[in-house]
C-alpha cells in the first residue's frame, strides 16, 4: 500500500495554458493555499512533476 503525499497549490493556474489547468483539476486542487492527500503512486508523481512552479509538495 502506498503512503500518501500532501499538495498544494502555490500559484494562480489563471494564466497557464489549458493542460497546466486540466492537472490542477485532476489533483483535487481548487483554491489557492488548499492542501489535498494522495496516494504517493509514480501517477501523481508525474502530475505534480509537470507544474512544480504551480504546486508544493508539504511535510
Amino acid at each position: 500500500m502506498p503512503g500518501k503525499i500532501k499538495i498544494k497549490l502555490i500559484r494562480s493556474p489563471i494564466c497557464t495554458p489549458e493542460k497546466h489547468k486540466v492537472i490542477v483539476r485532476a489533483l483535487g486542487l481548487k483554491k489557492m493555499n488548499r492542501i489535498v492527500e494522495r496516494p504517493d503512486t509514480p501517477a501523481f508523481r508525474g502530475m505534480v512533476k509537470k507544474i512544480p512552479h504551480l504546486l508544493a509538495i508539504v511535510d
